[in-house]
């Protein structure tokens, strides 16, 4: 009797709201990825379900998915603290035998073939290091405040994001930054914070604007630092920092030719060509047709689809196959032009809820281990979601990485189920205390 009053009280406590924004995001990403490979031909049309189709294998993978769920749900909740280091050991042992025994698909060894279907490691790697860096943070129950409490898992999020960069899937490996906005909320020193955000502002404006007005640029950096050295109070200690701060920043200005050198081809000419478009520097045909084909027919696609689009199964875009790996990366176009600019909003508006919603789930946690591993989930899939809406409207780099829950992809669809739902089973726990074994 006790037992059962106490089933009870925990299904009481399973966050439905959250799971009925996952339910609905997946459905409305299956009948999107059917849109994206539709074939109006009767001769050749597939069914929904058919597993020859994009449509039908990622119905296989919800349904999988449903059976990961119940053991998610059903397992001891200690279990996820308690065991985060062997896990996290685990897919570090999972991404170093991909680049032994893993197929190359698209460029990237980072997939091991079996039968038909692909399994992608580095997708589990981001639920292994969630944990691992839930643990090290939560070890204590007091701030983290000093810069050192950092270093340690600094290298948890660094080791697997080099080992998926070695599988030659950058875009994956970058997904592990995200990491640092849970850092951030946990006591990272918000002067390193800034100084970050001026590093990556210094990029991205150096890339922009490095062919015509390079000297201006380093110029007027120099000319700030002066303002800053002689506004205030003329402190050696205080003079030495801006000084250094310049100097670093300029060099960090001449030095961004150098870095982009250093990436593959392919990826050196995506960040070439997003640098273009962020400078209203027209494209050249070659490039119209080569690297920024898929960025410029998505456009296409998004803007076709006008305030209300075209209506289910009826995009042009998609019918005809202009934008490659539609039903994967490029997914959200597919929704841009088959529901216009009203259904893309209802799309992001629900992500955007389902995110804030990933917020409160961590901030009503107890156990710091949980809050932290709920902050972690929040950060993947906002990283996500950003980068993968941004590729598809030309903002960022096309890096490859999907969009969750809407994207095809049994692997991604996995991991993210994985990473949402065991968030899910420790908030059902927040009232009670986690002990190991």
């Amino acid at each position: 009797m006790e037992r059962e009053r106490f089933t009870r009280n925990i299904f009481s406590q399973i966050d439905w709201f959250t799971i009925s924004l996952y339910f609905l995001m997946v459905f409305i990403g299956w009948i999107n990825i059917y849109a994206a490979i539709y074939d109006p031909d009767p001769l050749t049309h597939k069914s929904i379900f058919s597993l020859s189709s994009n449509s039908g294998r990622q119905f296989l993978w919800i349904m999988l998915s449903m059976v990961i769920i119940l053991f998610i749900m059903l397992m001891d909740f200690r279990f996820y603290d308690t065991f985060a280091y062997p896990i996290f050991g685990a897919t570090i042992l999972l991404l170093l035998a991909v680049l032994l025994f893993g197929t190359e698909i698209y460029g990237s060894k980072s997939w091991f073939k079996i039968g038909s279907f692909s399994i992608q490691p580095a997708e589990f790697a981001k639920v292994g290091t969630a944990l691992a860096v839930a643990r090290f943070l939560g070890e204590t129950n007091k701030k983290t405040e000093k810069l050192m409490d950092f270093i340690l898992p600094f290298f948890i999020i660094i080791i697997p994001a080099l080992l998926i960069i070695k599988q030659g899937d950058t875009g994956s490996a970058l997904v592990f930054s995200s990491f640092l906005l849970v850092f951030y909320r946990e006591g990272f020193p918000q002067q390193l914070v800034v100084i970050g955000l001026i590093i990556v502002v210094l990029f991205i404006l150096t890339l922009i604007f490095q062919e015509k007005y390079l000297l201006e640029l380093i110029l007027s950096i120099t000319a700030l630092g002066l303002v800053f050295i002689f506004a205030g109070k003329r402190k050696w200690q205080r003079v030495l920092i801006i000084t250094i701060l310049t100097l670093v920043s300029v060099g960090l200005i001449l030095s961004v030719n150098f870095l982009v050198n250093k990436l593959e081809p392919h990826q050196r000419e995506r960040v070439q060509i997003i640098a273009k478009l962020m400078s209203n520097t027209e494209l050249t045909k070659d490039e119209k047709r080569g690297i920024a084909y898929q960025t410029e027919q998505s456009k296409i696609a998004i803007s076709a689809g006008g305030f209300t689009g075209k209506g289910f199964l009826e995009g042009t875009q998609t019918k005809f196959d202009y934008v490659p790996k539609q039903s994967t990366d490029f997914i959200f176009c597919t929704i841009g032009e088959e529901h216009g600019w009203l259904g893309s909003l209802l799309m992001i508006g629900l992500f955007i809820a389902f995110l804030n919603r990933l917020i409160i789930l961590a901030e009503r946690q107890k156990s710091r281990f949980s809050r932290i591993y709920g902050y972690t989930v929040m950060s993947i899939f906002l990283f996500h979601f950003t980068i993968n809406i941004g590729m598809t409207i030309g903002l960022f780099p096309v890096i490859g990485i999907p969009l969750p829950f809407f994207s095809y992809g049994g692997s991604s669809l996995w991991g993210f189920t994985i990473l949402l739902f065991v968030m899910i089973k420790l908030d059902a726990h927040r009232k009670q205390l986690i002990v190991r074994y």
